[in-house]
């Protein structure tokens, strides 16, 4: 196999890996004339981290030649066709920890590949979520959960916040709880001009909005037996929710088809008065050149379900390297610098949430000497919501197939062409399927 990057010279200390030394002053290796072949996440947010590529090129002799670039939906469905057609003749491919157990054993054990020194500097728990049947399979890029973002000024106009507790009984203020979501963007929405949510709408993405809802609810995907439960009062309640605003025209018409970029800069746009998004997105919200609402910016907690529980669907964007890459020491060179101290802070600046421990502090520093008060709130607030709020799905090798069986159902109820009970039974029923041919019952 030759060389694995542990057996690499690194020109620093365990030390000043573990701080964030510059790239320059590491060795990531030698590999003149060789071209790394790699399929990666695309979109607007993940975008500023490539840019970086041409530095480990230069470093290292190598050259990165980029197959695929389309969002992560897309991009699982083409790595399935791949593993189907046995073409897996590249190196270096996106991951997450929600999709990586579905994979099987096509990714190698970056333990092999990647000192434990460079592994000690992420967030313990982040790699345990990367690890799948006792294997690391990923290297964490940047972790990800929603806190809901809001306009201000909404909340700062007196004829306004008179006007809604006249109609609701209770004062205008950023919601703490999901029912209030539901109040403010009702009386916050005068479509087809301005909305007062929105949520994606398909794919895993809308799975995931439901499954966080249906926690924050009381309610559960399985019971401890692995037999669907999620179409239960809770699951009914939290789909319901969806249902209301989609039929009320409170959130875009065009929701049941949004992903994360629709979301995104649908709030930019300044016609969307709260929004829960990940962090990424942060730094261009409140960005008086590229967003509409620049500077008028708000952000807070996820808010509570009825069981008093906050959503915080979580998981990590990862780098996974392929048991059949023709050289994985490249592979292994070029995930450790995309995700390495300087990669790391790139993402930070913008949001994106560190999987490495410095990195926070080294981003919430730049923050406060910035006097950038904004992003040091963003931070803070996502920091805490990391810390108590977040949880994974099922890191089960089903999540995706269940997933593929509950979300056009969803999609199916927002629009009225089902109840919300009749949607969840239905899939509740197919899941079933999956779950016994699994063996799980």
């Amino acid at each position: 196999m030759g060389r694995s990057l542990k057996a690499l010279t690194l020109g620093v200390s365990a030390t000043a890996l573990i701080a964030g030394a510059a790239a320059a002053e590491i060795d990531f290796g030698n590999f003149d004339g060789y071209t790394l072949r790699v399929k990666l996440i695309g979109g607007a947010q993940y975008e500023p981290l490539y840019a970086e590529i041409g530095a480990w090129e230069e470093m290292t002799g190598a050259t990165v030649q980029i197959l695929s670039r389309q969002n992560h939906f897309e991009l699982d469905r083409e790595i399935k066709q791949d593993i189907a057609a046995g073409t897996l003749n590249w190196c270096v491919g996106s991951n997450h920890t929600s999709f990586a157990p579905q994979y099987g054993n096509i990714y190698t054990d970056l333990n092999d590949l990647i000192p434990q020194e460079v592994l000690d500097a992420f967030v313990p728990l982040v790699l345990e979520h990367s690890t799948v049947g006792g294997r690391l399979v990923q290297l964490p890029r940047h972790s990800d959960v929603s806190n809901l973002f809001y306009i201000r000024s909404l909340y700062e106009d007196e004829a306004r916040a008179a006007a809604f507790e006249a109609e609701y009984g209770y004062p205008l203020a950023p919601p703490e709880t999901w029912e209030q979501v539901r109040d403010q963007a009702m009386f916050f929405a005068d479509p087809p001009n301005f909305f007062g949510t929105q949520f994606v709408g398909r794919d895993e993405a809308i799975t995931g909005r439901f499954y966080e809802m249906l926690v924050a609810e009381g309610g559960q995907l399985f019971t401890d037996d692995w037999e669907p439960a999620f179409n239960s009062e809770a699951g009914v309640r939290a789909l319901s929710w969806f249902v209301d605003l989609y039929e009320a025209g409170a959130v875009p018409a065009g929701v049941p088809n949004y992903l994360w970029d629709d979301t995104g800069l649908g709030f930019a746009s300044g016609s969307v008065a709260l929004n829960l998004d990940w962090a990424g997105w942060a730094a261009f919200f409140n960005s008086e050149e590229d967003s509409a609402i620049g500077g008028n910016v708000g952000v807070t907690r996820a808010p509570m379900g009825a069981a008093g529980v906050r959503t915080g669907w979580s998981g990590s964007h990862t780098f996974s390297v392929t048991e059949t890459c023709d050289n994985k020491e490249a592979a292994a060179s070029f995930v450790t610098f995309l995700t390495d101290h300087d990669r790391q802070m790139v993402e930070a600046r913008r949001g994106l949430l560190p999987t490495r421990t410095a990195v926070w502090e080294s981003a919430m520093g730049e923050f406060r000497d910035a006097g950038d008060d904004f992003m040091v709130e963003v931070f803070e607030t996502f920091q805490t919501s990391m810390a108590e709020d977040a949880f994974t799905p099922p890191l089960i090798a089903e999540w995706i197939e269940v997933s593929n069986e509950l979300w056009p159902r969803l999609q199916a109820a927002m629009v009225g062409d089902m109840t919300p009970q009749q949607a969840l039974d239905e899939a509740a029923r197919e899941a079933l399927v999956i779950m016994e041919d699994a063996g799980y019952r």
